[in-house]
């Protein structure tokens, strides 16, 4: 049980250094590129992928590679904004909720069959994202002056409609992701390789970007990514731990995973940084929790 509540662990706390980080004067995308560096090493380091093939992979899976190494470093920098503009809470169970767009693809695009469990499953997801993008809180601590509650109530306000659309962000592009990385096992490629290669590229690719914007390096941003890389790992390493650990028992890890990352999120969001949540917000809590019991894998 102990890797279970070590993966749900750093999950939050990747969310909470991404609060944290602008009011520690870190230069998120920066922090991102070594984050995927960190990751790199403590991917050899700890799962050891075979290096021998680690290139030997066919077309349909470079092409699979190429859009996780655009998208995981863009779905990063939209969780990070989403964070700050929504809060962690909003965020947390965003990121959890995009379980449903590989349900839905199953469905849509691959026709699998549709159990009506599931279906209601993702009713029920779907309600809970409109509820967590009804008027978004600020999820500042402080209370905003009356100007800035007038601009923040305001319909259509540049911040409400950026907390909107990042939480939409966060939404589609972990959704995206997972379908990807489904569809790269279909194909029969390692996990250890394809999650290297996916590191290699999505650094590659922030190195190339940040270079063409003629980025001026910043040294504590370069060091907090050596930290975000470890908690971003660890999250994904105790995860993959957790399923050795049960391997009789998917659905535990799967179900304690999702949930866990929602309930400790919104303890830490809303009691550790005062993040406001509306009572349509709540009821998106509570819908999206049982959106994830109804969507446990069978």
């Amino acid at each position: 049980m102990h890797t279970l509540i070590l993966s749900i662990s750093f999950s939050v706390a990747v969310s909470v250094f991404l609060k944290l980080a602008r009011r520690c004067d870190v230069r998120i995308e920066q922090a991102i590129l070594v984050n995927y560096v960190t990751a790199c090493l403590l991917c050899l380091w700890l799962l050891r992928p075979p290096l021998a093939t680690l290139f030997d992979q066919s077309a349909t899976v470079w092409i699979i590679l190429g859009l996780l190494g655009v998208l995981l470093p863009t779905v990063f920098l939209v969780m990070a904004a989403a964070v700050r503009q929504a809060g962690i809470v909003l965020s947390d169970t965003a990121q959890r909720l995009s379980l449903v767009i590989p349900i839905l693809a199953a469905f849509l695009v691959f026709h699998e069959s549709l159990s009506g469990r599931k279906a209601l499953g993702i009713v029920l997801a779907l309600g809970a994202l409109a509820c967590l993008l009804k008027r978004t809180p600020t999820g500042t601590a402080a209370a905003p002056s009356l100007g800035e509650r007038a601009a923040n109530n305001a319909a259509g306000s540049p911040r409400a409609r950026w907390a909107w659309l990042s939480l939409l962000g966060v939404w589609v592009g972990y959704g995206t992701i997972d379908i990807l990385f489904k569809q790269m096992a279909r194909t029969g490629a390692r996990f250890t390789s394809s999650l290297l290669l996916s590191f290699m590229l999505a650094a590659l690719l922030m190195i190339l970007w940040l270079a063409a914007r003629r980025t001026a390096w910043h040294a504590r941003s370069l060091a907090s990514g050596i930290l975000l890389g470890a908690l971003n790992f660890s999250n994904i390493y105790f995860y993959i731990r957790a399923h050795q650990t049960y391997p009789q028992n998917p659905t535990l890890v799967f179900a304690a995973m999702n949930i866990g990352v929602i309930s400790i999120g919104t303890l830490v969001g809303a009691g550790v940084f005062r993040e406001r949540l509306s009572r349509a917000n709540l009821a998106g809590i509570a819908l999206a929790i049982g959106a994830v019991v109804l969507l446990f894998p069978r």
